[in-house]
């Protein structure tokens, strides 16, 4: 995993964009953001890691999700797209990184970040837990392939709410998260 301020340069979303102004795992943790290194080994022993993970929070089901070019055919620059929209979720988005790669940006709250998009990037082995109410936004990288774990409390939902609505701002998540951020002093 490497974090870092995005350049805001214009051009593909999916080259690193990286300011050379790099965010150290304090800061994300003082935005929810949690992240674990839980390698994928030969023997499979990270499945009893994220079972373990996903017990700690309560998560009992979990689905795979593989985006590529060949996977989504004609879709997949609209998916991408899709994706890459700010939005926020009401639950928690945790995603374990199986195979390739890619990036999840999430916005600063308080200066010197303030609003602007902090680049995770992500690799096989990284766990990320985005939580409810943050902004944010995911692009596969140049290598346009990537697939994760998506683990989830109840049944699956991913339902985004964009920024661009009137009232993704007035919903209960995001007032939430920005309490708890304000309580950790972000």
């Amino acid at each position: 995993m490497k974090a870092y301020v995005y350049d805001d340069v214009p051009g593909d979303q999916r080259l690193p964009h990286d300011s050379g102004n790099p965010i150290s795992l304090d800061t994300l943790s003082q935005l929810g953001v949690i992240y674990r290194e839980i390698p994928i080994d030969e023997n499979k022993r990270w499945e009893g890691k994220i079972d373990e993970f996903a017990k700690e929070r309560g998560y009992k089901n979990r689905d795979q999700i593989t985006v590529t070019r060949e996977g989504l055919g004609a879709a997949y620059e609209d998916k991408i797209k899709s994706f890459f929209d700010e939005h926020l979720h009401e639950d928690e988005e945790i995603r374990y990184i199986l195979a390739g790669s890619g990036y999840f940006d999430v916005r600063g709250i308080n200066p010197p970040f303030a609003d602007r998009w902090i680049r995770i990037s992500l690799t096989s082995g990284d766990l990320i837990v985005l939580p409810a109410g943050i902004y944010h936004r995911f692009t596969v990288d140049s290598n346009n392939t990537i697939t994760a774990m998506r683990l989830f409390q109840d049944e699956p939902k991913w339902t985004p709410y964009s920024r661009s609505l009137p009232d993704t701002d007035e919903r209960a998540a995001r007032g939430e998260y920005l309490e708890q951020v304000k309580a950790v002093g972000a």
